[in-house]
């Protein structure tokens, strides 16, 4: 990923293509409930924003924790389509359960197993990713997944919103309507993935004791990056408690997070792109930069339209660094252990966030909505400046 690299018309493998769709198709089942979820953890069961802060904070963090497990199966005996199955499967079957639920540990278990699928796919899925594809082209192949990923997270709020406004008030109805995409996904990682391009390219088996080596200088502190940046990121459940705040009526809510993820969708590709001919950092550096900004319109957001430029702004700072993040983690990471160099990458980061959403709730529920954003501002910065620092990562050591 240097700037030198000449143009290239490689085209973006169909692989990636497919397992982007499959990413569209969950997304649009998980996100009709995850855009309702924090008004039917505060409406319907009466939660604390304390409350919501450990159920986002540990569903997310459980994904990426659970990566680090689904990594380093993926590169010690293969099999990668196995897992990425199995991971959504997962996911698809927790759905019921956030219907079903009647008090908060349900859905925290729920959210919890949820999650665990989307650990156990995260990391085998992002390494098929750079098994098919030439090195010239991983930035936008990586933008390219993360793009229909967080298309299917804004078609998802859409039709939750459209649910809401023509059909129904009941949150638990528009729950179990979603595991109709669910179940297409599955078919669709069935019929349009083949085993011959997601298992291991060397025919090495890896021993347990090579694992470690994943750990080299370069990616021990994209590492530390990639876990200050979780720090700074709080969970989008936040901006729907402000919006709610601010007066937005629950039937339009939704249409925040559509608007975050229009934004996200949009701009992914166009940075992953970027990425593969510029130096990566910049535009992690970009990244935070958006996200302060969001923080402080978050923070002092009074009416719709200042609530509206920040959250554009939150959506393009995710393009920015999403799958630019996945970029240079595959560029660093040692080629055999890539799966590995995934999951403890986002082990870290899920630490990370399950410590942000606590200390986002705890801001919130002691001093109030703005001091849980400028708490968002300080992390940003201190990331910003970690970034000048390490700005040598885009290069292989």
């Amino acid at each position: 990923m240097s700037s030198d690299r000449p143009a290239t018309k490689i085209k973006i493998p169909r692989t990636v293509w497919v397992l982007g769709f499959v990413s569209l198709l969950m997304d649009i089942s998980s996100e009709m409930i995850h855009a309702l979820l924090p008004l039917f953890m505060a409406g319907t069961l009466g939660a604390s924003a304390i409350w919501i802060g450990l159920v986002e904070g540990i569903g997310e963090g459980t994904a990426l924790i659970a990566k680090v497990f689904s990594g380093v199966v993926a590169d010690r005996f293969g099999h990668k389509k196995h897992l990425v199955f199995a991971g959504y499967f997962l996911g698809v079957v927790s759905k019921p359960v956030f219907a079903l639920a009647g008090c908060m540990p349900v859905v925290l278990a729920a959210r919890f197993f949820d999650r665990i699928g989307k650990g156990l796919r995260g990391a085998p899925r992002d390494a098929i990713v750079a098994d098919v594809t030439d090195e010239s082209i991983r930035g936008a192949a990586y933008g390219l997944r993360q793009s229909l990923d967080a298309a299917g997270a804004f078609v998802g709020p859409l039709i939750a919103t459209l649910l809401l406004l023509l059909w129904t008030e009941d949150l638990r109805s528009i729950f179990w309507i979603a595991l109709i995409p669910g179940a297409a996904c599955l078919l669709l990682i069935l019929i349009g993935v083949e085993d011959n391009v997601t298992e291991t390219k060397s025919t090495k088996r890896i021993e347990w004791n090579e694992i470690g080596s994943v750990m080299t200088p370069a990616f021990r502190q994209l590492v530390i990056l990639g876990t200050l940046f979780s720090l700074a990121r709080f969970s989008n459940a936040f901006i729907v408690l402000k919006a709610a705040d601010i007066g937005i009526d629950q039937a339009w809510i939704p249409m925040i997070v559509v608007l975050m993820n229009f934004a996200f969708s949009l701009s992914s590709y166009p940075f992953g792109m970027l990425a593969d001919r510029l130096n990566p950092m910049r535009l992690l550096a970009l990244g935070m930069v958006l996200l302060a900004l969001s923080d402080l319109l978050f923070a002092f957001a009074a009416n719709t339209a200042v609530l509206v430029l920040g959250v554009v702004l939150f959506g393009m700072h995710l393009g920015a660094t999403q799958g630019i993040f996945s970029a240079i983690v595959s560029e660093v990471a040692v080629s055999h252990l890539r799966a590995t160099a995934f999951g403890v990458f986002n082990f870290f980061s899920g630490i990370a966030l399950l410590v942000s959403g606590l200390i986002a709730g705890g801001l919130w529920e002691l001093f109030g909505a703005q001091y849980c954003f400028a708490g968002g501002v300080v992390f940003a910065v201190l990331t910003l400046v970690l970034i000048q620092r390490f700005r040598f990562l885009a290069v292989r050591q």
